[in-house]
């Protein structure tokens, strides 16, 4: 049903109490943030899936043979906000590794593997939290029931991963191109092969570069299955550009109630994708966690170096894990209200600006003060 079909339902109807309230395309109008519940696995000490917050999760880009360098990429992954950290596991030197990364994570680890059934069974027997494995790439079907049989052991889940960029052959055949269509043939392949064996501890991912692509397959997947979805853009781009892909996809997707992890995919330092994955959610209202940032874009009658004070504020304030809005403002027709709205607030005068703490303007601070006098009054009130 169209927008127009239910406004001229809302408007037939409405004068009846209860009925378009019980209409479904109603529902989804007034509740577009209710998620889809889906079975609930455990990856570590993370729910996943069944009600539980999307968790926010990255991989690690280090080189997993490195112990040292990969532990010390996940501790500042985990002081970011990383729920769960995933590792490529492109050799044996790798798989065992893992092991020894597993035992010294704060956070759960997911092992990537591809083709090799003998690199998973080594990292399930080293303690791995979950497989990102395609049981339809592994070879014959005993190599299949022994990763199978080792991770049913030991409860660990499998994420099923397609990929617009590596479909199969006779699917890129049958569609012509690497569809939305033909991304979730080859999801429901490897989950059919899972589920044969009477595995269901499963989530599954749908990533392409192409955005609509993406949220497209995501929706065809979502009506099928209730398994738990892992959704990202991949190889979305640099951190700008992957920003506003991941946002927008993304964005999509938690609004129409699907996503029970994430990744945002970006070329470069990985502690970006966890923070942008947190902005997302808690702009949704989704996961609360950091500071809520305002600030005002700056215009000609701004009179204060805005931008410096902003980015100053907001790199300082980059560590802080409070449920707070501070607002930068720059001008006299906005700032002063939105300062006020906020929990701390700068709003700028001539060289000066004015700060604000809980509704109440506290005093008159020269621009070159602005940034440390508005920290101290946050720093002060959270201590």
């Amino acid at each position: 049903m169209t927008l127009s079909e239910c406004n001229h339902h809302f408007v037939t109807h409405c004068l009846y109490p209860g009925i378009f309230l019980d209409f479904e395309p109603f529902k989804k109008l007034l509740c577009p943030l209710m998620k889809k519940v889906t079975k609930q696995i455990k990856i570590g000490s993370v729910a996943v899936g069944g009600g539980a917050p999307c968790a926010v999760q990255s991989m690690c880009s280090t080189d997993t043979r490195d112990i040292v360098a990969t532990l010390s990429q996940i501790e500042r992954l985990t002081a970011a906000g990383c729920e769960i950290i995933r590792c490529a596991v492109p050799d044996m030197e790798a798989a065992k590794a893992l092991g020894k990364i597993k035992a010294q994570s704060p956070i759960p680890v997911v092992a990537d593997i591809h083709f090799d059934y003998k690199l998973a069974l080594q990292v399930l027997e080293g303690g791995i939290d979950a497989l990102r494995l395609n049981p339809g790439n592994i070879g014959e079907r005993w190599k299949v029931e022994e990763v199978v049989s080792s991770a049913r052991e030991r409860q660990v889940p499998i994420r099923i991963g397609v990929n617009a960029g590596s479909l199969e052959k006779e699917l890129l055949e049958r569609f012509g191109h690497p569809t939305a269509e033909a991304m979730v043939a080859s999801a429901l392949g490897h989950v059919r092969i899972l589920e044969d064996l009477g595995y269901d501890q499963i989530k599954v991912s749908l990533k392409a570069s192409d955005v609509m692509k993406t949220v497209e397959a995501y929706r065809l997947l979502s009506a099928k299955v209730d398994y738990p979805l892992h959704i990202g853009i991949t190889e979305a781009g640099t951190t700008f550009s992957g920003t506003i892909k991941s946002s927008v996809g993304l964005g999509i997707l938690l609004a129409d109630g699907i996503g029970d992890t994430l990744r945002v995919s970006l070329t470069g330092d990985p502690v970006d994708e966890v923070r942008v994955g947190f902005e997302i959610l808690k702009c949704l209202g989704l996961r609360q966690r950091g500071v809520n940032f305002v600030s005002c874009p700056t215009c000609g009658r701004c009179q204060i170096d805005l931008v410096k004070v902003a980015e100053d504020v907001e790199r300082r304030l980059a560590g802080v894990d409070r449920s707070i809005t501070v607002a930068v403002m720059g001008c006299v027709v906005n700032g002063p209200g939105e300062a006020r709205e906020a929990d701390f607030g700068i709003a700028g005068g001539k060289g000066e600006g004015l700060l604000f703490r809980h509704g109440e303007i506290v005093r008159k601070v020269p621009e070159a003060e602005l940034a440390d006098a508005l920290l101290a009054e946050i720093l002060s009130d959270i201590k």
